[in-house]
Formats: structure tokens, sequence, C-alpha cells
């Protein structure tokens, strides 16, 4: 029968407690930052302007660059919980 790492698990679990909180803290600013928003509003004028020039009709691309800044808005507010 194997022995359980007992020690080594300990370890690892003081490192994740102590790296977690700083990672979603920096997660947090990434996402919430004036530069992330200013990221968000590029990327979604970006597929607007992209699908209507593929030729989607504008109130099409309008809801599907809704649909994306949703779904961004989504995955953040994952993250943040």
């Amino acid at each position: 029968m194997k022995e359980i790492p007992i020690e080594q698990i300990s370890q690892l679990l003081e490192t994740v407690a102590d790296k977690l909180p700083r990672l979603a803290h920096e997660l947090m600013q990434a996402l919430y930052s004036e530069e992330a928003g200013r990221q968000m509003g590029r990327a979604v004028g970006h597929m607007y302007k992209e699908l209507t020039e593929a030729g989607i009709p504008k109130e099409d691309a309008l809801r599907m660059a809704c649909d994306y800044m949703d779904t961004l808005k989504s995955i953040a507010k994952v993250l943040r919980e």
C-alpha cells in the first residue's frame, strides 16, 4: 500500500492558499480595469465592423455584437464569483 505524502500535500496547499488571492486580484484587475474596458469596446466594435463589411445586415450585426459583449461579461462574472 502506498503512503500518502501528507507533508507534500500540506506544502502544496499552503502555496496555493498563498498565491490564489493575488492571482484572483490580478485577474479582476485585468477584467475590470479602464484598459480592459477599452479593449472590450474595441473588440466588440471591431466585430460589428467586420460583420457589416462582410454583408451582414446592420441589425443582425448589432445583435451579434451585443451577444458577444454579453458573453464576455458572463465570463467575467463567473470569474469574479
